[in-house]
């Protein structure tokens, strides 16, 4: 059974943000189960949104008729509007799905949405920096970390997609272990070395 990972998108998000997420959940090569996810965007309403890039996206589902039921993760790109509380319907829905006991991903100011929704007071957490996290109940939680994976629920910074991807991939079991140890070295090192470790990984 296929089971869905929704991608948060709105207006002003950072396109650099989900792309290794998006990529490696939907791409077939290398993953220890095919055809086990797929990606379904999830956006305010139906409208398109526009990222910080300037690409113009569709939804897939309005944030409203979203079901936890087959649903493997939520993942929250990070980008413009996360500070104003204009997204903060997107930390609801993430609160809905770990009372499901469903994992959660949150990138850059997407961190805010948890923060403010109290999910990351009591679970080990990052962001850009602590301070943009406002006034929460989880401070001392915080770790000035690229990335953090802890009780399902992963965060990091903007400057870390790679490193949100590999915990992404991770947590959903995507790759084998050597393969995503392999997977995070190449696009690191981007070498044919890297590269034939990565092709190995899945013939071993």
């Amino acid at each position: 059974m296929t089971q869905t990972v929704y991608l948060v998108l709105s207006d002003g998000m950072a396109d650099w943000e989900y792309g290794h997420v998006a990529a490696q959940v939907s791409l077939q090569q290398f993953q220890q189960q095919a055809g086990r996810y797929e990606i379904r965007t999830v956006g305010l309403t139906l409208d398109p949104v526009r990222t910080l890039g300037g690409v113009r996206m569709l939804p897939d589902v309005a944030v409203e008729d979203v079901s936890v039921e087959g649903a493997a993760m939520l993942v929250m790109p990070g980008g413009d509007g996360w500070e104003t509380g204009a997204l903060a319907v997107f930390g609801k829905l993430a609160r809905t799905f770990r009372e499901a006991g469903k994992p959660i991903a949150a990138i850059c100011g997407a961190t805010v949405a948890l923060a403010a929704e109290g999910l990351l007071d009591d679970v080990p957490h990052t962001s850009n920096f602590l301070e943009g996290l406002g006034s929460y109940g989880g401070a001392a939680f915080y770790r000035d970390e690229r990335v953090v994976r802890a009780d399902g629920v992963i965060t990091a910074g903007g400057a870390s997609s790679l490193e949100f991807a590999r915990e992404v991939l991770a947590e959903l079991e995507t790759f084998s272990p050597a393969t995503l140890d392999a997977w995070y070295e190449f696009n690191r090192v981007d070498s044919v070395e890297a590269f034939g470790k990565l092709v190995a990984s899945v013939q071993e």
